[in-house]
């Protein structure tokens, strides 16, 4: 009889120690998921590429090296340059530091990067504040190297009317509804080129003349 016992109390030792021991597959294709999520937010972009005219008042989008897209933008009406203090749009070779709104409404007020919780309607009255998006750019030449601290962005504005023409305070200002289509198709580190020449000059194949965002 105690044998019985014992030999059921060690059965029911052993199905609690089974239950306790977690299956070894499942962290294992836990910890796969994680790493391939982990690789894809921290692997740069090399395939987009954003040529900014300053000229032409345009931006292109460039995949692989194809035009995919172009926008009307709007640049400094102060200066062209990244000296402190100067409010100019930088020159040159930058990239894509920071991704700054996923996923925020079209509209909403951004203040030090943050939501407001605000939106605010196209061409309100009053109002310049940054909105929608936010691509926070980083320099990598000498002749832009304060563009990070300078807080120079592609970014979303409200004054949709100025689009087309310098207004900004050395920002690259969008449409929210195109700063949306760009913000979604590049990632972080893509390659962001500006220009004071025409978009041909950089790409032969840039469409001559755009008067409203494209893409195919």
């Amino acid at each position: 009889m105690s044998t019985v016992v014992v030999g059921t109390a060690r059965c029911a030792v052993r199905e609690r120690r089974r239950r306790r021991t977690p299956q070894r597959g499942v962290p294992a294709i836990c910890l796969t998921l994680a790493c391939l999520v982990l690789a894809s937010c921290t692997t740069p972009d090399t395939r987009h590429h954003v040529v900014v005219s300053i000229p032409q008042q345009r931006l292109a989008l460039l995949d692989n090296g194809a035009v995919i897209a172009t926008y009307p933008i709007s640049t400094s009406k102060f200066a062209i340059g990244d000296a402190p203090g100067s409010r100019g749009t930088p020159l040159g070779e930058l990239e894509i530091a920071k991704k700054i709104g996923d996923s925020a409404p079209s509209g909403m007020v951004f203040k030090d990067r943050r939501p407001t919780g605000e939106i605010l309607v196209p061409d309100a009255p009053g109002r310049d504040p940054i909105v929608t998006r936010i691509l926070w750019l980083r320099g990598r030449e000498a002749q832009n190297a304060n563009a990070y601290s300078r807080y120079i962005y592609i970014h979303g504005t409200p004054e949709e009317r100025n689009i087309g023409r310098p207004a900004s305070f050395g920002c690259v200002r969008m449409r929210s509804r195109d700063v949306i289509q760009l913000f979604d198709t590049v990632g972080w580190g893509a390659r962001v080129t500006i220009l004071n020449q025409p978009l041909e000059a950089m790409i032969p194949s840039a469409p001559a003349s755009v008067p409203d965002a494209m893409s195919h």
